[in-house]
């Protein structure tokens, strides 16, 4: 069955082919194209483009137009170079038009089926704006390096970035656009958009119960209070000023009084503050404010500015 559907993506893919170079002759590429071309770096196994539907075998040093079809058989893979210096990858079994659109050298390759990896290179710290065309997405990048993989029974695109960051929208249906960095990857499905990344409730839930113990802490400490959960000064236990019987001391009834405790010291001086300085209280509705709006932030609805540890900056 594999076999079968490899050998239907074959000729679906020649027919698009065809399809293409009958369209594509209707609009010929400009005058200064060549300069554009894609030089063949290393290869091995098979590796040809299609020349008015006949395939013609490449080699090292071979130079591939704009517009032109590459095709890899199942031991087919090659490096080549564009202008710029940037390089693309092809695997085995893979079809793919180099430069479709010739009127926009940033459409840089259609890949209708198979694996490619590029990397694009910066002009020093100025982008370099270039697009990669899938028949279910569209990959924006401007200096990165990334691999490209479209499933041949679903077109499904899958998108894995190695370095820097691209970004990806769906080519067929009207749903949010994905930031993609370094380490991550995204699959587009043909027949499902894109959605905004979900959140997990439990982790949501762990940042707030932190965040509001955190926001609670803090305006208690604002408050002179002391920390829940600690002791903020007073009386030590057991010192209730009276003497104890067979300690050191003589007492009233021949008995020894006990010495008296040393001091406490005074406790520390709240956050912020100085000693002496007033108390700043707060209400729990202050607090549950304060606590909201870092959620608000954490989950994306502001740009982040501070985290819990810092949250008393807020009172």
């Amino acid at each position: 069955m594999p076999v079968r559907r490899r050998a239907l993506t074959a000729k679906l893919s020649l027919l698009f082919a065809a399809t293409s170079a009958v369209c594509l002759a209707q609009f010929p590429p400009p005058s200064d194209s060549g300069q554009y071309a894609a030089k063949v770096l290393t290869m091995t196994g098979t590796v040809s483009v299609l020349k008015d539907m006949v395939p013609i075998a490449l080699m090292e040093g071979s130079m591939v137009e704009v517009q032109q079809m590459i095709v890899t058989g199942p031991d087919g893979h090659a490096v080549f170079q564009v202008s710029d210096g940037s390089t693309f990858e092809v695997f085995p079994n893979s079809h793919l038009v180099f430069r479709k659109n010739a009127w926009n050298v940033k459409d840089l390759i259609d890949l209708l089926v198979g694996r490619i990896r590029v990397h694009i290179e910066h002009f020093g710290t100025v982008p370099n704006p270039n697009r990669i065309l899938t028949p279910t997405a569209v990959i924006s990048v401007r200096g990165t390096t990334f691999d490209v993989t479209v499933d041949g029974d679903d077109e499904t695109t899958t998108v894995e970035v190695d370095e820097g960051l691209v970004e990806v929208r769906h080519a067929l249906l009207p749903s949010v656009t994905k930031m993609v960095g370094a380490g991550q990857t995204i699959k587009v499905y043909k027949n499902e958009p894109l959605v905004a990344r979900a959140f997990d409730r439990g982790t949501v839930a762990h940042y707030m119960l932190k965040a509001l113990s955190d926001a609670a802490n803090l305006a208690s400490m604002r408050g002179g209070r002391g920390v829940l959960g600690t002791s903020g000064g007073g009386t030590v236990a057991g010192d209730t000023g009276k003497p104890t019987p067979g300690s050191g001391n003589t007492g009233k009834n021949g008995g020894t009084a006990a010495p008296p405790l040393p001091t406490p010291p005074p406790p520390p001086p709240p956050p912020g503050g100085m000693v002496g300085a007033p108390a700043k209280h707060h209400t729990f509705g202050q607090v549950v404010r304060s606590t909201a709006k870092y959620l608000g932030r954490m989950i994306g609805i502001t740009p982040p500015s501070f985290g819990p540890v810092q949250a008393r900056g807020i009172f």
